[in-house]
């Protein structure tokens, strides 16, 4: 009798890292080069921010830092530039390259937080709707229905401007991230709620939910473990899209005057700053901050856009 390798016999289960590097999403990844370019691109972007501490040269926020002396001056490669002034400074001798490193994160933050608060808000309505049905479905998408008839940028315009009045003087400023994250998550839930609760539906009709309703799972249980799990595909997708959607609300709002200060500039503030000084010669000071703005949501769409294809079956 042929004796069996060990080795053969007690093969050791694949780690998490080796499976996903078997999945067909990985595959797909590493045979797209606009997914792999956008990847790499926003990788950069986002480590640029995180290390803006130690490079950039100057600190925007600290208006002891700024040089009123250097205002104004353009990029180091024309004329009258200097270093370490790479792409000029804007009126108050904010270093331009400074300002964008520091306002990215603060613009990267706000997408961030802004689509997890979505994210869970979303899920969890769209658990209840799909599961209860009934006077719950019909109250929880009726306000989605209120908000989604209404432009996005005004609700976001209205609890921005709302919150901001309500909260104390010397909380103003300390507390505008956290308003402009409330007020793009009050209008984006409403997609993910819709994606949660079709597929919800779906599901509660299974017949393995309703032996699980017979033997008396309880009902977040059967949501949480069984439910959620077969809705996390189509969210996953939104919610990459939606964070360049929520950058450029974010964006929006400081440029109409209603986001971050211009003491706390994210890219939507130094574009609005820079806009008024085009036309007076100073176009670098509008230039690089939309240029950085483009980049960042163009390379987090192209990632949506792949992982949508790759996550879609009927594609493979």
């Amino acid at each position: 009798m042929t004796d069996i390798p060990t080795h053969d016999l007690a093969r050791k289960p694949k780690t998490r890292l080796r499976l996903f590097l078997d999945s067909d999403l990985w595959w797909s990844f590493w045979h797209s080069k606009s997914a792999m370019g956008a990847a790499l691109v926003l990788g950069l972007v986002i480590l640029a921010a995180l290390l803006a501490p130690v490079l950039s040269p100057q600190n925007p926020y600290d208006l002891a830092a700024l040089e009123l002396w250097n205002a104004e001056l353009p990029p180091v490669w024309m004329e009258g530039g200097q270093m370490p002034y790479i792409l000029g400074t804007d009126v108050q001798g904010r270093d331009i390259l400074s300002g964008i490193l520091y306002g990215t994160r603060i613009s990267i933050f706000i997408g961030i937080a802004s689509v997890a608060v979505s994210l869970v808000i979303g899920v969890m309505a769209g658990l209840l709707a799909g599961f209860y049905g009934g006077w719950v479905d019909n109250v929880l998408m009726r306000i989605g229905d209120v908000l989604l008839s209404i432009p996005i940028i005004l609700v976001a315009i209205l609890v921005s401007s709302v919150a901001q009045a309500m909260l104390p003087p010397e909380l103003r400023e300390a507390g505008i991230a956290v308003v402009l994250v409330l007020a793009i998550a009050l209008y984006s839930w409403v997609q993910y709620a819709r994606v949660v609760r079709a597929q919800a539906m779906v599901e509660r009709r299974k017949e393995y939910v309703q032996a699980s309703r017979l033997v008396g799972t309880p009902a977040r249980r059967l949501m949480l473990k069984h439910i959620l799990p077969n809705t996390l595909t189509p969210v996953f997708v939104a919610a990459t899209l939606n964070f360049g959607l929520a950058i450029l609300i974010e964006a929006t709002l400081s440029f109409l005057g209603v986001g971050m200060p211009p003491n706390q500039p994210s890219l939507g503030t130094l574009i609005r700053v820079g806009n008024q000084y085009l036309f007076s010669g100073s176009w670098w000071i509008v230039l690089f901050p939309s240029i950085q703005l483009c980049i960042l949501v163009v390379a987090v769409n192209m990632l949506g856009d792949w992982l949508r294809d790759a996550l879609n079956p009927k594609l493979r």
